[in-house]
């Protein structure tokens, strides 16, 4: 078994490649061809050399290693709300494709989707010698303003998770827009008329797009969609109940509701059972993200699933195709290749709390 050798402060010593060589009788040239698989070399010497490396567990450095090849494998991941559940689903997918080409993460966890020093952050990554940046923070407010003062195109390849498609900038969204109707038009199969909506933080770009996607598919039904039946959450338990409460007040008629996450859904159960409305005879409801625990909700919970995982490991996909355009082209920052922007569809989870025997 491997022996790992400790200094007297209880610390593992660095073991280098030039030791390894020495114990094993080898030049270093043998040693790297034996960790790459490369080169004509013998078994023997081969299982030798790979004795002597685990029996001092020792460890490439894969920084110099892409200082000495110019080719890193390594890859950037900017994110923030890993303790939710889209992000970190995101997060999975990244980690996961990127391990399986054979690229390790170097990550940065913002505080707030709106933090500041995106530059900072973008050349700190780039001094580690990244091949390329996953950049996966949702589009708030005017967060990504800083893309009209950073030259991007000096950096690294670069490609951007949860935001609205724009020109020049390689993108992978959901479609949060068929989201919302593909939530309304289910409420409508159900015979609801009268739909309400818990919309998620009104300066987030993805609820404006469910939100959207809620309103156009009334209208095209003929169907109304007064402000009064939209009410405003952010993505918790609590004030999804809170707000549905409040909806429930303002529009007692309603008879649908499309929430845009199932958090919010989750409150929205509770207050529908405090006041006494059955789901789904008196009040259908849809949610949105398809979390593990919807299918458990009572009733089990009608949502909408975002290939999130997905979303995460295409990103990866199209970042290591740049990488590679860009090496091609003797790091010739996007020499001759246009900006993708892809787009994910959702699709309808048909659960318990939308399926009326009448409909």
């Amino acid at each position: 078994m491997p022996i790992r050798r400790l200094n007297s402060g209880m610390e593992p010593l660095k073991v280098t490649i030039h030791e390894v060589a020495r114990r094993a009788g080898v030049s270093t040239k043998t040693v790297s061809r034996v960790i790459n698989g490369q080169g004509e070399i013998s078994e023997e010497t081969r299982a030798r050399v790979q004795a002597i490396i685990d029996e001092l567990g020792y460890r490439p450095n894969v920084l110099a290693r892409s200082l000495v090849s110019k080719r890193s494998q390594m890859l950037g991941v900017v994110v923030w709300g890993v303790d939710l559940f889209a992000p970190s689903r995101i997060l999975v997918g990244i980690e996961q494709r990127s391990s399986e080409l054979g690229y390790s993460l170097i990550l940065h966890l913002m505080s707030h989707p709106t933090d500041s020093g995106a530059e900072r952050i973008l050349n700190t990554l780039a001094d580690y010698r990244v091949a390329g940046i996953i950049w996966a923070v949702p589009e708030v407010g005017e967060n990504y303003a800083w893309l009209q003062q950073v030259p991007v195109a000096n950096l690294p390849p670069i490609v951007f998770v949860t935001v609205q498609p724009r020109s020049g900038l390689d993108t992978v969204s959901v479609d949060n827009r068929r989201g919302g109707e593909l939530a309304t038009e289910h409420l409508i199969e159900q015979g609801c008329r009268d739909i309400g909506a818990i919309a998620g933080p009104a300066d987030w770009w993805e609820t404006a797009e469910r939100l959207a996607g809620w309103q156009d598919t009334l209208l095209r039904a003929g169907l109304e969609a007064p402000a009064r039946r939209i009410v405003q959450a952010d993505w918790s338990v609590d004030v999804g109940l809170q707000t549905m409460e409040r909806l429930l007040e303002q529009a007692p008629e309603i008879d649908g509701v499309f929430a845009s996450s199932d958090d919010i859904a989750l409150g929205a159960l509770t207050a529908a059972a405090r006041a006494g409305r059955r789901i789904p005879e008196d009040l259908a409801l849809v949610g949105f993200d398809n979390i593990p625990q919807s299918a458990y909700f009572q009733p089990p919970l009608t949502t909408i699933d975002q290939p999130l995982s997905r979303t995460g490991r295409v990103a990866v996909d199209l970042l290591l195709e740049r990488i590679e355009h860009r090496q091609s082209k003797d790091d010739q920052a996007g020499a001759g290749i246009e900006a993708t922007g892809i787009t994910l569809e959702p699709r309808l989870v048909v659960r318990s709390s939308t399926c009326r025997s009448g409909a």
